[in-house]
């Protein structure tokens, strides 16, 4: 697939929802920068997890090194800003294959500039242990990275991390208060989201950035982090809306240190569809 990831910053996208029904996206291009193997993103093929549902295919290539930008990644061709951004995506289960495996689904925005540095705002998954949600952003310039961030093992509703760092390396600062709401989150017992597809998204405003997902037997609402309270780490700049899926051989799971190893099969990633709308119109 052809790399596209020129813009113009002006350029932003209005309200859309991509059902990925068609080989072709009207609003993302594609942006591995690894392998060029065709079978690493496909669009519109049918769900191997679900009837009757056409999917975005992303599989990683046993051959790929390691990094973010090497596995599959979709980048929408313009701009995204203050809004609500869902998805819904189902990772792969990997642990019965290779339970040590270092992969990493990615849910997010991304972009950097050089004048306003970066704005990015995650969802990511481990696939050593699916019942573990990371969210969280980056901003800031080079050097000087300020991360806020949590850790949430869903399937025991046990909050492992809520803090503030400078750079990857920096000393984590828990942080308290209204930027650590909610103090709980309630378990979804059997929460693994290699399990089935799930509906996760972000609510982005200039003072608050607000996690949730769709609880898969009610359909409410659960927030999983609602952040306000200081606009410390919220992204203030456009970024363009994305989806990858990269080994890491250098970020393991939480409670597995030996989850690094290279992947081994073409482990598969399915994006139902995913969807932005601006914070002033629907």
């Amino acid at each position: 697939m052809v790399n596209l990831l020129g813009g113009d910053s002006q350029k932003q996208h209005k309200s859309f929802r991509e059902d990925f029904s068609k080989a072709k996206s009207k609003f993302f291009s594609y942006g591995s920068t690894g392998t060029t193997a065709d079978f690493k993103s496909n669009l519109g093929v049918e769900s191997r997890s679900e009837a009757g549902t056409k999917v975005l295919s992303f599989k990683l290539d046993p051959e790929e090194q390691a990094g973010p930008g090497k596995g599959p990644e979709i980048i929408s061709k313009k701009f995204t800003h203050f809004g609500t951004y869902a998805a819904r995506l189902k990772v792969p289960d990997v642990r019965q294959q290779q339970p040590n495996v270092g992969a990493v689904a990615g849910y997010f925005t991304y972009h950097e500039n050089e004048q306003e540095g970066l704005s990015e705002i995650d969802f990511e998954w481990l696939l050593a242990d699916p019942r573990i949600i990371y969210v969280g952003t980056w901003t800031g310039q080079a050097g000087r990275l300020q991360r806020i961030g949590r850790i949430i093992n869903l399937a025991e509703g046990e909050i492992l991390e809520t803090i503030s760092k400078v750079n990857y390396d920096g000393e984590p600062t828990a942080l308290t208060g209204l930027q650590n709401m909610p103090e709980v989150v309630s378990a979804i017992s059997d929460y693994d989201a290699s399990s089935g597809f799930y509906t996760y998204g972000f609510d982005w405003n200039p003072e608050r950035i607000r996690w949730w997902m769709l609880h898969p037997s009610t359909g409410d609402t659960l927030v999983l982090w609602d952040y306000q309270g200081s606009q410390l780490g919220i992204p203030q700049h456009a970024s363009k809306y994305r989806m990858n899926f990269w080994h890491t051989q250098d970020w393991a799971v939480e409670g597995n240190p030996h989850s690094l190893e290279k992947p081994k099969f073409r482990y598969e990633l399915e994006v139902d569809w995913m969807e932005y709308r601006t914070l002033d119109k629907p």
